[in-house]
């Protein structure tokens, strides 16, 4: 199912960047920001020692990550788990947003007995994954995803992220270094897909799975 072009070298020193860590298991780079760098990858369903992993797409970008974080930190999954329970519409939204992560994770490996992602489909357990699969894929598929983004509208607007990328009315001499550790997360709803398809973990870390 995925059409998403395969990862280079440089994107992976990018994400490498990004996260202040190596990635594994990158597949293909889903979405890119404004400035063209990845802000979302699509990992393998499993990591290379075979532990599964089932998160396909994951938001690299420290800006991105840190506005979603800041989301997270006010209640907001909360408040959007409770909505479910209320909104029959909605609820039936986030399942159709389920069954297609669902799909286009299966299409790399089918993991038996493993979850979505992100609590899909009875909850909202982390906004990172859920912003990673709407960049992915494009709006109007996760509603959540959607939602999110729309609350951060200027995280991808101030450049980018990691020296290297290329904004427009963005002098690239303003670009910081390598990010510091920490979380993932995406780079600007006015970024591009990559041929419109999927993401996931490149730390290969089981505790990262959100």
């Amino acid at each position: 199912m995925s059409m998403a072009p395969a990862v280079t070298a440089e994107d992976l020193e990018i994400v490498r960047r990004q996260l202040s860590r190596e990635p594994r298991a990158v597949l293909a780079v889903a979405h890119r920001c404004s400035c063209g760098l990845p802000d979302v990858v699509e990992t393998a369903p499993r990591l290379a020692g075979g532990t599964p992993f089932p998160t396909l797409y994951y938001l690299t970008c420290p800006r991105a990550a840190s506005a979603i974080s800041r989301l997270e930190g006010v209640g907001v999954m909360r408040e959007m788990t409770a909505r479910l329970a209320e909104d029959p519409r909605l609820a039936a939204a986030y399942a159709v947003a389920h069954r297609d992560y669902l799909a286009r994770r299966d299409a790399h490996e089918v993991l038996p007995a493993a979850p979505s992602a992100g609590g899909m489909p009875d909850r909202v357990k982390c906004l990172h994954v859920l912003v990673a699969h709407s960049l992915a894929v494009g709006p109007g598929v996760n509603p959540f995803g959607d939602e999110a983004l729309a609350a951060v509208p200027d995280w991808g607007r101030r450049g980018p992220c990691v020296a290297g990328g290329r904004c427009p009315g963005v002098d690239e001499a303003e670009a910081p270094g390598p990010a510091p550790g920490g979380g993932a997360a995406g780079d600007g709803p006015t970024g591009s897909r990559s041929t419109g398809d999927p993401a996931g973990d490149p730390t290969g870390d089981p505790k990262e799975i959100r």
